[in-house]
């Protein structure tokens, strides 16, 4: 080993450091605000030809509920209740659908667990 060793305690990266936080916390924070206005968005699904329609908020809730009186027949239950959990299946699916999509813009396609 030459008289001295290593001078300086090992690498300074410190610039680069510095430019991965800042592009982080850029990043924590577009999505802080992807998430809030995701939120206040609704997505819409139809079941049954239209008969039921579901609307659920970009919170993942139920928000309207909308059924053709032709859809309610006191004889056939079980297919008023599957058309409306088809209805509203479909609408978290295109909610989940649009919140992946635009989180994956977001990271440039990278999956961090979101």
């Amino acid at each position: 080993m030459a008289k001295g060793g290593f001078r300086g305690g090992g690498y300074s990266g410190g610039g680069m450091n510095m430019n991965m936080v800042k592009q982080a916390q850029k990043m924590q924070a577009d999505m802080i605000k992807m998430q809030a206005e995701m939120e206040e968005m609704t997505f819409s699904a139809q079941s049954g030809g239209g008969v039921v329609t579901a609307v659920v908020s970009g919170k993942h809730e139920l928000t309207e509920l909308t059924i053709d009186p032709s859809a309610v027949d006191p004889e056939d239950v079980e297919m008023l209740q599957d058309l409306i959990v088809a209805a509203v299946n479909e609408a978290m699916r295109k909610a989940e659908a649009s919140m992946s999509e635009t989180m994956s813009k977001l990271t440039g396609g990278l999956n961090l667990g979101f």
